[in-house]
C-alpha cells in the first residue's frame, strides 16, 4: 500500500489551462489517482501555450508547451467528446468512479450535458464538486469569461504593484507570473481536501464554488485589511514593502539589485555599521521603525547612496556576516545556480516518454511520514485512454475500439 497521503482518492480533472489544473495537479503530488478528460484531437488549450515546446529524443520540437508541463505532471490523460451523447455518458461513468472532480467550463455549459453538481450527485453522493471559474456561481458578472490579468486588475492587485506615482515608469502593474491562477489552485486544493475530511465524518460529498476574483482580494490580505480599517487604498511602492524599513531593493554599483531588510533594532543596527555609517543607528529620525516609516524617503534616499557605491556580491557577502536579511535579486539562472536551492532539489529530472528526461520543480511540501516522492510525466494527449477506460470502467478493448472509430474517445 502506498504512503502518499491522498492514496486510494481519485480525482476527474476536467480542467483546462491553469487553476484547475493546477489544483489537481497538487492532488496528484499528494498521492491522487488524477485523470485528465481532454478534447479528441485538441487537449487542454495550454499545450498549445508556446513556445518553449518540449523537444524529443531527437531534437525535434513536440507540441507540448512547457506552460502545459508546468502544471499536468501526476496525471493519467483520457481523450471523451463529452459533447456526444456516449462521451458524456462516458464522463457520467468516470464520475461514479471518482471522489473528486474538479471543472472550469463557463457557469451551465455541462448542464447541457447533465454533468452538472446536481445530475452527478444523483448517481455519486459521495462525489466532490469544485468548479472553478472567474467570477463565481452568482452574480452579475457570473456568466462573464475571464483570465488572470483581469483578476489581477479587478481584485486590486495591479493598484498595489509597480512604481509610486511621480518614479519614471510609474502605474499600476500586473504581477509577471498568472498569481491569481496559482493562488486559486492553493485555495481550491485546500476546500477540496476540507470536503474530503467532512465526507469521512458524514459519508455526503459536497460543492464547492471557487471564484478567480474573490481569491485574487482574499489574497492581498494586509493590504485589504489596512484598507478596510483606514479607507485609504494602499499607495504603490515598487519593489519596497509596507512593514519595517527598510524593506527595499537597492541597485549596486555595477548595475546589479539586493532586497534588504532590516526592521528590527538589532538588524538595522548591523546594516549601518556594514554601511560605514553607524551613526544612523542611534539618529532620532532613524532609531525606531515608526520613526523610519515616517521618514521613509529620507531613509531610502541615504541608503540609495551608499549601495551604489560597491557590487552586490560584496554587499551580500557582508550584510550576511552580519546576519541581515539581505539577497540578489536573482534571475532563473541565479535561482538554480543557487547552492542552497540546489541542496533543497527544487529541480529535478524524471524520465518523458517523448522527450527521454525532463526537468520539472519539486513540489515544496515535504512531509515526514507520507513525502512526495511520485513525479509522474505530465501525459500525452490521451496517454491513458484504454488503460483508464479498461482498468475504472471495465470496457474491453472491442468496446473501446469502437468508442474511437466514433470519435468518442
Amino acid at each position: 500500500m502506498s504512503s502518499a497521503s491522498l492514496f486510494g482518492i481519485r480525482v476527474l480533472d476536467l480542467s483546462r489551462i491553469l487553476a484547475g489544473p493546477f489544483t489537481t495537479q497538487l492532488l496528484g503530488d499528494l498521492g491522487a489517482d488524477v485523470v485528465k478528460v481532454e478534447r479528441p484531437h485538441i487537449g487542454d488549450d495550454a499545450r498549445t501555450y508556446g513556445p518553449p515546446y518540449l523537444h524529443d529524443t531527437a531534437g525535434a520540437v513536440t507540441d507540448e508547451a512547457g506552460f502545459y508541463l508546468s502544471c499536468n505532471r501526476n496525471k493519467r490523460s483520457v481523450t471523451v467528446d463529452h459533447s456526444k451523447p456516449e462521451g458524456a455518458q462516458l464522463i457520467r461513468e468516470l464520475a461514479a468512479q471518482s471522489d473528486v472532480l474538479v471543472e472550469n467550463f463557463r457557469v451551465g455549459v455541462l448542464a447541457k450535458y447533465d454533468l452538472d453538481y446536481e445530475s452527478l450527485r444523483a448517481i455519486n453522493p459521495r462525489l466532490i464538486y469544485c468548479s472553478i471559474t472567474g467570477f463565481g456561481q452568482d452574480g452579475p458578472y457570473s456568466d462573464r469569461p475571464g483570465y488572470d490579468g483581469i483578476f489581477q486588475a479587478m481584485s486590486g492587485m495591479m493598484s498595489v504593484s509597480g512604481h509610486p506615482d511621480g518614479h519614471p515608469g510609474a502605474g499600476p502593474m500586473k504581477v509577471g507570473v498568472s498569481m491569481v491562477d496559482i493562488l486559486t489552485g492553493l485555495y481550491a486544493s485546500n476546500a477540496i481536501l476540507a470536503a474530503l475530511r467532512h465526507r469521512e465524518i458524514t459519508g455526503s460529498g459536497q460543492y464547492i464554488d471557487m471564484s478567480l476574483l474573490d481569491c485574487g482580494i482574499a489574497a492581498l490580505s494586509h493590504y485589504t485589511q489596512n484598507y478596510l480599517i483606514s479607507g485609504t487604498p494602499a499607495p504603490r511602492r515598487g519593489n519596497g514593502g509596507f512593514g519595517g524599513i527598510p524593506s527595499q531593493t537597492f541597485r549596486c554599483s555595477e548595475g546589479d539589485e539586493i532586497f534588504v531588510v532590516a526592521s528590527t533594532p538589532k538588524q538595522w543596527s548591523g546594516l549601518v555599521k556594514v554601511l560605514g555609517r553607524p551613526e544612523l543607528a542611534d539618529d532620532p529620525r532613524f532609531a525606531t521603525v515608526s520613526q523610519r516609516i515616517a521618514n521613509r524617503d529620507l531613509v531610502l534616499e541615504t541608503l540609495d547612496q551608499i549601495f551604489l557605491t560597491r557590487p552586490a556580491r560584496i554587499w551580500v557577502s557582508e550584510l550576511e556576516r552580519a546576519d541581515v536579511p539581505v539577497s540578489p535579486v536573482n534571475d532563473m539562472n541565479g535561482v538554480f545556480a543557487d547552492p542552497h536551492v540546489q541542496h533543497r532539489e527544487m529541480r529535478l529530472s524524471i524520465d518523458h516518454p517523448v522527450a527521454g528526461s525532463l526537468d520539472l520543480l519539486r513540489n515544496p511540501i515535504r512531509l515526514s511520514d507520507t513525502p512526495l516522492d511520485r513525479y509522474d510525466a505530465p501525459p500525452t494527449l490521451g496517454q491513458h485512454t484504454r488503460e483508464v477506460l479498461a482498468e475504472v470502467l471495465g470496457k474491453s478493448d472491442r468496446e473501446i475500439d469502437a468508442l474511437t472509430a466514433d470519435g468518442v474517445v
